[in-house]
């Protein structure tokens, strides 16, 4: 904590031991803050770096509720985590739709462990769905989910080819201190989608400890050293093009002991990379040094005295934070000798205290110290081969006896790299004492695992080879040849079986109109694990089909291979007739043959066509034509000579280049009917409004030998046209000008055209409604009753007389207002008095109903205090109120 010291008190809640220091009873307000040691000896004092103490936490998402994500087929995507409030490092994964479905990480998903959002380079459509985002705190190891967001397809087309877009980066300048973990994020949009590439622009390769993800977004540098720092560029690229980011790590130098003689010089160099850049202090024992030069970092003794032996820091600083980095300095004088002693194969009798005297002209110095000896570490478990299969969990023992006195190292290597617990997917966990345990353990995990055991005084390693069992590599070499009609052989090579043999086979095929993949009859019908050839039948003639082959063992079904080329099987005479023959209808002399086209697939060829075949019912002789479209659905006869409404056979076949097919059954259908030869009758019209009139008539008869009726055209003077289906006897005519003469007619009509004109009625519309609206609309309320007033609305000389009003009322809830009619300028409601009502009145005429007062609001206050009137509670006259 800044400006104050700690001491170790009995009944305190702070104890020191060996200079760490102990909190018990962890206060969030009273121990976060900023601590630094000071460590003294006979050499000097020096600082501690700054530690900042905080208390991890992890809250609950704020959010409840997330808009959908609309994207077009094909195009990128990123759904954003917005992690809650919390404190200490986390990490995240994402659940679609459902737990324990999480989002697998490969060249098209990513989620960043930055910010925790998820990026899809591509929209798939098997992308969407609901998508979670899973927050996870490394230290308290609680775990929040937030609301989930959906992801949708628009419908408006699929989303073209473009050049990548990297939307995850890493920083321009990055300073990294020696023996450091680094991880460098690189991710891109786009389609097709894009590849990742890392390189350093200098031409250096990665050395063995560098670890590129299998999805190319991550770069991983175990123990960063001098030589490790320098630019990294990655590269997103696809057939669109390509883009790329750089970014600088830098390496923190820091200065090394010292040993020099009196009245020499010394020149200390310190340096360290940030943005901003840093700028320097030194301490000598843990006192700021302000006497001698600094520059650039550097620390320059032009002449060295005894004195300037010590305890130095550097201290490197912006206003991101500080850096302290330690060294010795010790001045002696000219001439001192070096002395050492050594002892070989050393026994615990060689324990006990040595004593080292120095004499020269300036005095005499001892040094003494005291040697420990210690039982040796030795790893008791055996090295061996563990063997276990995909999605198992497995422990790794590494368990050794040691000396109790001193504490054990364990590090941990997975083919030779280091194994970085807390990354690599959350698969490896610390298991009791010196153990890891692998959760859920996949094909790539299998290799050997090292575990290396370190105490101050010695240390010993072991290895365990592990192989995973899983199911098999997708098969490889995919040919198809021996292609007929409806039948293909197909051979493949097996694939890696994954320490699981391969016990069947099976063949999927795909062609421009298959949903997806499907599985293939074969010859044999069951495919075993040394069969690496079959017949593929019942295939469709003279469509395009690829082929692929999944392999089986013990442990599951394995990704399939990649598709084999594209192969058309041969054609023949086509097999499939169209289905839902029909016709009738069309112009006079017509008979219109209809059917539903073949679709493509089943044509068996090219050249495919149509034979339509017709002839009059109870005829002997068939008439044929061809159509040569494909996707014709129709052919249409024409002669005079063909009677109205007449029955005909109908049959349609198919051909293409190898010849004809056969024909579908049988129909009948009728030709085109005469149009109607007879006007309606006894036509009348009447105006309802100063907009609407009704026309009536009397029906032709419905269907005769010859003609059929399917209704009929309503005609006025300005060409205004309205039909009615069926067999109706009147119609209203909508949307007419007022007091205007209108000339109207009628024409009964089919499926053949129209007939004649009915007589001619003519009809004038009435004169418009009142163009006024009520005005000095009052209310009171009495009795638990509304009561309503205004005053009369007076017509204009063209216009039609009052002859009522329609007051309409809602409550302010309501969408549907009630209508109540009257002749007066009065009315009396009888309504509930806790609520508001909103309120308008239109005059009526037989024009129509005019214009309509502004909308009243009564308050529910009315009603407030009508109700505390009937209770007794209060005595109120309420005086009318004008709106």
């Amino acid at each position: 904590m800044n400006d104050s010291f700690i001491y170790s008190q009995p009944g305190s809640r702070y104890s020191i031991s060996g200079g760490n220091l102990r909190i018990s009873q962890l206060n969030k307000e009273e121990d976060a803050g900023i601590y630094q040691c000071l460590a003294s000896n006979s050499f000097g004092t020096i600082l501690s770096r700054e530690a900042s103490l905080h208390i991890a936490y992890l809250e609950e998402f704020k959010t409840q509720r997330r808009s959908p994500v609309s994207v077009r087929e094909g195009q990128g995507v990123v759904l954003l985590c917005g992690p809650p409030a919390h404190m200490g490092e986390l990490t995240y994964s994402w659940i679609f739709n459902e737990y324990p479905s999480f989002v697998k990480q490969d060249t098209r998903r990513f989620v960043s462990q930055k910010t925790g959002n998820l990026y899809i380079a591509k929209v798939e459509p098997s992308d969407v769905g609901n998508y979670t985002c899973v927050v996870t705190n490394t230290v308290t190891q609680s775990r929040v989910q937030g609301p989930p967001t959906s992801l949708v397809l628009r419908n408006d087309g699929i989303m073209g080819e473009y050049e990548p877009k990297i939307e995850v980066q890493f920083p321009e300048v990055l300073a990294v201190a020696k023996g450091l973990t680094v991880k460098l994020e690189c991710f891109a949009l786009g389609n097709p989608v894009p590849a990742i590439t890392w390189r350093r622009p200098d031409g250096v390769p990665f050395p063995r400890k560098v670890d590129v993800g299998k999805s190319s977004g991550v770069l991983e540098i175990p123990y960063f050293q001098q030589e490790d720092a320098g630019q990294y560029e990655c590269t997103a690229e696809n057939s669109r093009g390509k883009n790329t980011v750089k970014g600088r790590l830098s390496f923190y130098g820091k200065p090394q002991d010292v040993q020099k003689a009196i009245d020499e010089s010394l020149l200390w160099e310190c340096k360290a990379s940030a943005k901003p850049k840093p700028s320097y202090r030194w301490l000598k024992n843990g006192e700021p040094l302000e006497s001698f030069e600094v520059v650039n970092g550097a620390l320059s003794i032009s002449s060295l005295t005894l004195s300037d032996t010590g305890m130095y820091q550097c201290i490197a600083e912006n206003r991101h934070g500080r850096v302290f980095a330690n060294a010795e300095l010790r001045v002696i004088g000219k001439e001192s000798l070096n002395s050492y002693l050594r002892i070989s194969n050393i026994t615990k009798q060689d324990a006990g205290l040595y004593t080292c005297v120095a004499r020269n002209q300036f005095g005499v110095a001892s040094s003494a110290g005291t040697l420990v000896v210690k039982e040796p570490t030795i790893i008791t478990s055996k090295a061996t081969q563990l063997d276990v299969t995909v999605g198992e969990s497995v422990v790794v023992p590494c368990q050794v006896s040691r000396d109790p006195s001193l504490d054990v190292k364990f590090t941990w290597f997975f083919n030779e790299q280091l194994i970085n617990f807390g990354s690599h997917g959350g698969y490896f966990e610390k298991a009791s004492a010196g153990d890891i345990m692998i959760r859920n353990i996949q094909l790539r995990h299998a290799g050997r695992y090292t575990c290396a055991v370190q105490t101050k005084v010695d240390s010993a390693s072991i290895a365990t080879d592990v192989v995973v069992r899983g199911p098999p590599d997708p098969p490889l070499d995919i040919k198809v040849d021996e292609v007929t009609e409806t039948t293909s052989f197909v051979s493949w090579s097996p694939g890696p079986d994954n320490h699981s043999p391969v016990f069947a086979y099976n063949i999927q095929i795909r062609s421009p109109f298959s949903l997806g993949w499907q599985a293939a009859k074969t010859v044999p019908e069951s495919l075993g694990g040394q069969q690496l050839s079959a017949r593929v039948v019942e295939l469709s003639p003279w469509v395009e089909y690829e082929f692929r082959v999944l392999a089986t063992n013990s442990v599951g079904t394995g990704e399939p291979s990649k598709p084999s080329q594209k192969i058309r099987t041969k054609d023949t005479l086509p097999r499939t007739t169209p289905a839902r023959v029909s016709g009738g209808g069309g112009s006079r002399s017509e008979l219109v043959i209809t059917w539903e086209p073949v679709p493509e697939e089943l044509q068996c060829g090219p050249g495919f066509g149509y034979v339509v075949a017709f002839r009059p019912l109870g005829g002997q002789s068939w008439m044929q034509a061809a159509v040569t479209s494909p996707d014709a659905s129709r052919y249409i006869f024409k002669n005079e000579s063909i009677p109205p409404f007449s029955p005909f056979h109908v049959k349609v076949g198919v051909y293409n280049n190898k010849g004809e097919g056969l024909f579908g059954p049988v129909t009948t259908i009728y030709s085109a009917e005469e149009e109607p030869s007879r006007a309606p009758s006894r036509v009348r019209a009447k105006s309802l409004s100063a907009s609407e009139v009704e026309v009536s008539w009397k029906p032709l008869p419905w269907s005769t030998s010859r003609t059929r009726i399917m209704g009929y055209e309503v005609r006025t003077t300005q060409l205004n046209v309205m039909r009615t289906v069926g067999n109706r006897t009147s119609a209203v005519i909508r949307g007419l000008d007022p007091s205007s003469t209108y000339h109207i007619k009628l024409k009964a009509y089919n499926s053949a055209g129209v007939g004649p004109d009915s007589v001619v009625v003519n009809v004038t519309t009435k004169r418009p409604p009142p163009s006024q609206s009520p005005d000095k609309v009052t209310w009171n309320t009495t009795d638990s009753k509304l009561i309503l007033k205004w005053d009369h609305v007076k017509s204009l000389e063209n216009e039609s007389e009052v002859m009522g009003y329609k007051v309409m009322y809602k409550q302010s809830r309501q969408s549907r207002p009630s209508v109540v009619e009257t002749n007066s300028t009065s009315l009396e409601l009888s309504l509930p008095v806790d609520e508001d009502y909103i309120i308008q009145i239109k005059p009526v005429s037989e024009g129509g109903e005019g214009s309509s007062s502004k909308q009243i609001t009564i308050p529910r206050i009315a009603g407030l205090i009508l109700a505390l009137m009937l209770s007794g509670c209060l005595e109120l006259v309420v005086p009318s109120v004008m709106h």
